[in-house]
C-alpha cells in the first residue's frame, strides 16, 4: 500500500503555522481542528512559501516546562529545529514511512510531491493501513 491510498481517504486539508506565530495560536489551531500537529510553513526567498517542519503536542508542553505560562508567548521558530525536514510523497510505500517515523521518533509526516505539500500522515493512519490490510488479507489454513 501507498501513501497515496491513504491520502486519498483523507481529507485534503492541511492545517499549517507560520514560524513567526506563538505557541498559544499553534495550540488554538491545533484544538480548533482536532489535530495533534502542524505543518510549519516559512516564507523562503528562493522557494516562496515553504514546509520546513512540523510543531506538535509535544511542543507546547515544551515550550511550558521550559518557560512556565510564559511558554505561551514562544515563537514557533524557538522550538522547530529546521535542519532538515523529513518527509514523504505519495508514492512511499507504508513500509518506508513506519521506517521514516521510527528511525526518527516521529508520528507525523507532511506528504510532498513535486516540492508541494499535499497532506501529512500519520502513525495512527500506517497502522490503521496495516490493520485494514491484515484483515482483507486471507490467512492460510
Amino acid at each position: 500500500m501507498l501513501v497515496g491510498d491513504i491520502l486519498s481517504k483523507k481529507t485534503s486539508r492541511v492545517v499549517t503555522v507560520r514560524m513567526n506565530e506563538t505557541v498559544e495560536i499553534a495550540a488554538k489551531l491545533m484544538r480548533a481542528n482536532n489535530i495533534s500537529a502542524l505543518v510549519v510553513k516559512d516564507v523562503v526567498r528562493s522557494e516562496g512559501n515553504t514546509a520546513v517542519g512540523m510543531f506538535t503536542e509535544r511542543d507546547v508542553v515544551r515550550a511550558i516546562a521550559e518557560h512556565g505560562a510564559g511558554g505561551v508567548n514562544v515563537k514557533i521558530s524557538q522550538l522547530v529545529s529546521v535542519q532538515q525536514l523529513v518527509s514523504c510523497s505519495t508514492t512511499d510505500t507504508l513500509e518506508h514511512v513506519r521506517h521514516l517515523m521510527n528511525r526518527h521518533h516521529i508520528r507525523h509526516l507532511p506528504i510532498i510531491d513535486d516540492y508541494s505539500l499535499v497532506g501529512v500522515i500519520s502513525m495512527r493512519d500506517v497502522s490503521a493501513a496495516f490493520d485494514e490490510t491484515s484483515v482483507n488479507t486471507p490467512h492460510a489454513a
